[in-house]
């Protein structure tokens, strides 16, 4: 396979291509002055078949969802139906042009409305937009919601959010964008956000408290066990609660976080509702409000009308647009055609199935690895430690893990836990792929107790062994050394 990699170039003749055009129907143009054209790239000549297996083999070297397990923590759905792609390409939604007017676009406004519905169903909240790009520009907004809200009411001096050591990464992010100051609070023993800490830090703050951002299950796993104490507790200081829904796979069918407290909440489309995740994009992040939050939502929202049709509407108090035209929505096509598909008690399966799941893995994975919190059933993933033997790092398994054709957990994170290897099965794994992994994973431990220097130098199956992965980062190399 590699050799269709390392021979592209060897392969070129003059005179071949990949691809024939058809004599053009349009009149021809001159090229620019030669002072705005690029030199010449020096690309191979090749015919279509040997085009066609470079690329094949160059997608061969990666694991991917469609050929690997793929035990992501926090990163939750690993599921992409390909009937979800037939949906989005039917020609009414793919040639639908981003400018079209409404009287020309109905039956998208029909499709998005009626999976705002389903959204809004599911959550227990009562409004939403479609209109963020991505989970991090949901939170982005959804801050930048709270934060007029509290303008609008003339409460200028809240611009502080309390965020959880267990909350998602982007949280400390999204609020900085927004111009607000971050304090972090403490996690207790079992993994909850510390009540103590969290009294101290809403008194300490006082009328400058904008509220909590907080993810439950929170990415040790686990639910929190005082979480209608927590958000009382901020609801008394005047704040207000965010969810962040990266978890939300582990509660579906099971809990409302709009009837539990939650003011505002994202919704990650590639987390839970099987579009695709990776590579920077497109994705999808809804957003979902309270009462309180419904006249500050991004412009324009999908509603529907008198008469029962759907259209666009302005929010009163709008924080403005916050995407080019209206989302990603092709992405929306996706999760609509996979929430139809499973219908209402398929959403319900979901969140029994990841819990189910999870909870075998942490304890047949129990065995060999030390879980911090294993004493607690957890959520829909869970976190164990790397450090299984001196000398033995996280680092060490997940590239160990290569080498057995699995792609590796996340690795230390969330930080509160050391050499954190955060394991999530997902709820679409059957059962023979999770004993696989657990017999991998034990053998991984066998060869830690036993000789440990082999997983120092893992992957050794690789095309590329182990990088200096900050150097790699930071030093990028983008020529293709391997031309004849």
């Amino acid at each position: 396979m590699s050799n269709y990699i390392d021979s592209i170039y060897t392969l070129s003749a003059v005179g071949r291509t990949g691809v024939s055009l058809p004599k053009t129907d349009v009149p021809l143009e001159t090229l620019p002055e030669e002072e705005y054209l690029r030199g010449d790239l020096e690309l191979p000549e090749v015919s279509e078949v040997d085009l066609c297996r470079h690329y094949t083999a160059l997608s061969q070297l990666n694991l991917s969802v469609d050929t690997n397990f793929y035990p992501l923590g926090s990163c939750t759905m690993k599921y992409n139906p390909k009937v979800n792609e037939l949906t989005a390409s039917l020609p009414e939604f793919l040639s639908l042009h981003p400018l079209s007017p409404e009287k020309d676009s109905l039956g998208a406004l029909e499709m998005m409305a009626h999976l705002g519905e389903i959204f809004i169903e599911i959550g227990g909240f009562s409004h939403i937009t479609l209109q963020p790009a991505a989970g991090a520009s949901g939170e982005f907004a959804g801050v930048l919601m709270m934060r007029k809200f509290m303008v609008d009411k003339g409460e200028y001096e809240r611009s502080v959010l309390l965020i959880p050591d267990t909350a998602h990464g982007t949280n400390p992010a999204s609020a900085n964008m927004c111009g607000l100051s971050v304090l972090v609070v403490k996690s207790d023993g079992r993994g909850n956000i510390d009540l103590s800490d969290l009294k101290e830090k809403t008194e300490y703050i006082g009328k400058k408290l904008l509220g909590i951002m907080l993810t439950n299950p929170n990415t040790l796993g686990l639910y929190e066990e005082n979480l209608a104490e927590v958000i009382d507790i901020i609801h008394s200081y005047g704040g207000l609660v965010y969810g962040d829904g990266a978890n939300l796979n582990a509660l579906l069918g099971a809990a409302q976080p709009g009837k539990m407290g939650f003011d505002v909440m994202h919704y990650n489309l590639h987390k839970t509702f099987a579009t695709p995740h990776g590579g920077g994009g497109p994705g999808a992040g809804a957003i979902l409000v309270n009462d309180k939050l419904k006249d500050f939502l991004p412009s324009p929202i999908i509603k529907k009308d008198n008469t029962g049709k759907a259209v666009f509407y302005n929010p009163e108090k709008s924080i403005g647009q916050t995407k080019l035209f209206y989302g990603n929505f092709a992405v929306m096509v996706k999760a609509y055609t996979y929430l139809r598909i499973i219908g209402k008690e398929g959403i319900a399966e979901i969140g029994k199935n990841a819990v189910l799941n999870a909870n075998y893995l942490q304890k047949m994975l129990g065995k060999w690895y030390n879980i911090p919190h294993g004493d607690r059933y957890c959520m829909h993933e869970f976190v164990a430690t790397g450090d299984i033997s001196e000398g033995v790092h996280a680092f060490d398994i997940a590239k160990a893990l290569i080498d057995m054709d699995i792609h590796p957990p996340t690795v230390y994170f969330p930080l509160v836990i050391k050499e954190a290897l955060m394991i999530e099965p997902t709820e679409t794994e059957s059962l023979e792929t999770l004993d696989n992994f657990i017999e991998v994973m034990g053998k991984i431990a066998e060869i830690a107790k036993n000789d440990p220097d082999i997983l120092s130098k893992a992957p050794s199956s690789t095309i590329i062994g182990r990088l200096d992965e900050v150097k790699a980062a930071r030093d990028m190399t983008l020529v293709n050394r391997n031309k004849k």
